[in-house]
């Protein structure tokens, strides 16, 4: 069935990110759309109720419309799943998230995809925002949310589409990675390291995802890596396309040279094999993030846009909600909301934060709480993660039960081996308990780096309010 065919389109499981944001681009392109959910809350549900989208909640068979015709059947629910029993019974036209999306909205673009284990959705924000602010009309979408547009998608009105890439699961029918469905014409690739132990056994599981993902670029794209990345090589045998690496490090084809961080803004000359483009300023923290900007340059010069209206764009970039996004100043003391949870991302983010407030102590606050942190995966690695952090509160895991007790990470464990290593860390299970131990040890000019996959249970407003 052509997109040319359809009308109304129901979606199961509509409230989740990638679900939610689908709804709404097929929505403002015409069609018919309606869901069904059982977790129904805010920001998913505010994005579906102002575009006027129907949620129905719960699950029932009752709830698929009459005249639907196709399902969108996202990855959150089973075989099992009552309305999809239902479809399947009944014989209805159904799909998956990431395959729709390739059929509405990225046949007869540029497919534009990021991908990697860490910075996708800075990344694949950035390279929206540059493509908009140099008047590309990009479409987009994107895991986070973008403070440019106030959204995390936009339907397309140019030749491109941004995808944000991610290497999970599709749906129960089809456990290939999401990213396989994105048809890409150029792609990032910002490193490879093992995640998502839920879905992948080893490090060589998930580096065959990405390997058939480079090898779907054409002879004609683009593949930028980033340099240094110690299992790029392992994923480029049969890649077809142009490969190029970016980094801030010499010997990188792009390279980011002067790096320096002040009042707020990175700055750094774009040099493409010892030519420079231009100076980017870019106003967000961190030297990862610097690296993430030159592997956006690096491909929209190489789309063709002029290097000094690239440079120009990431000046007007206004961040990304839950990536070291500061929530609140309250006494003097500073909240920041970050999503790290891999012990990579951990490091730089607390490095990147302690660049940014030069003399102020930072506080590390970690919830255990995707799949893969709640395992004993990273039980080694986590302590030296934390490493540059002045004190460090590890919280209780999210949901244990879900996860078989000799598989659990040990939190306690990882205090024990911060402090071993000299560093000042506490196990505090309770949020509440977190707040208080926080407002009776602060100091003036401590900045609080709050770090979990999910809400910690509202710990930043309690935070604030407490201060």
């Amino acid at each position: 069935m052509t997109p040319q065919n359809i009308k109304n389109i129901y979606l199961i499981a509509i409230c989740g990110t990638g679900m939610a944001s689908l709804a709404g681009l097929l929505k403002e392109a015409g069609f018919n759309v309606s869901g069904s959910d059982s977790n129904i809350y805010p920001p998913m549900s505010t994005l579906l109720a102002d575009q006027g989208i129907e949620i129905r909640p719960g699950y029932r068979a009752e709830n698929i419309p009459a005249d639907v015709d196709l399902v969108v059947i996202g990855n959150a629910v089973s075989k099992t799943n009552p309305e999809v029993v239902a479809v399947l019974e009944a014989g209805l036209p159904y799909t998956s998230f990431p395959d729709a999306l390739a059929r509405f909205f990225l046949a007869e673009r540029k497919s534009l995809v990021v991908a990697g284990t860490h910075g996708k959705t800075t990344t694949t924000s950035l390279l929206s925002w540059v493509l908009h602010a140099t008047g590309r009309k990009p479409g987009f979408m994107v895991g986070g949310w973008l403070k440019n547009f106030d959204s995390n998608y936009r339907v397309p009105g140019g030749e491109f589409f941004v995808t944000e890439g991610d290497e999970y699961d599709t749906a129960f029918f089809d456990k290939e990675a999401k990213f396989l469905h994105y048809r890409p014409h150029g792609a990032i690739l910002t490193g490879v390291e093992f995640d998502h132990a839920d879905i992948f056994k080893d490090l060589d599981h998930i580096k065959d995802a990405f390997r058939k993902f480079v090898e779907l670029i054409p002879e004609e794209g683009l593949l930028l890596v980033r340099f240094g990345d110690p299992h790029a090589s392992d994923i480029l045998n049969k890649v077809r396309c142009p490969v190029e690496s970016y980094g801030l490090r010499a010997g990188a084809d792009w390279c980011g040279e002067n790096y320096r961080f002040a009042n707020g803004v990175g700055c750094f000359d774009l040099v493409y094999r010892g030519q420079v483009q231009g100076e980017v300023r870019l106003p967000m923290i961190g030297r990862h993030n610097g690296e993430n900007a030159v592997a956006v340059a690096a491909l929209a010069i190489r789309l063709g846009l002029p290097a000094d209206e690239v440079c120009g764009a990431f000046a007007g970039f206004r961040g990304i909600r839950r990536r070291q996004d500061v929530v609140g100043e309250k006494n003097g003391i500073t909240v920041i909301d970050d999503f790290a949870h891999h012990p990579t991302a951990i490091a730089l983010t607390i490095e990147a934060v302690k660049e940014a407030f030069p003399g102020s102590r930072v506080w590390a606050l970690f919830e255990p709480r995707s799949a893969t942190s709640r395992r004993n995966v990273f039980q080694e690695a986590f302590p030296e993660s934390f490493r540059s952090a002045d004190r460090v509160v590890i919280a209780g895991l999210f949901a244990p039960e879900g996860i078989a007790p000799a598989d659990r990470l040990d939190p306690e464990r990882v205090v024990r081996d911060i402090r071993a290593q000299g560093g000042c860390a506490d196990y505090i299970p309770d949020v509440e308990d977190i707040v208080e131990c926080i407002a009776a040890n602060r100091q003036d000019r401590d900045v609080i780096l709050v770090m979990s996959s999910g809400g910690f249970n509202g710990i930043h407003q309690k935070l604030l309010d407490r201060f």
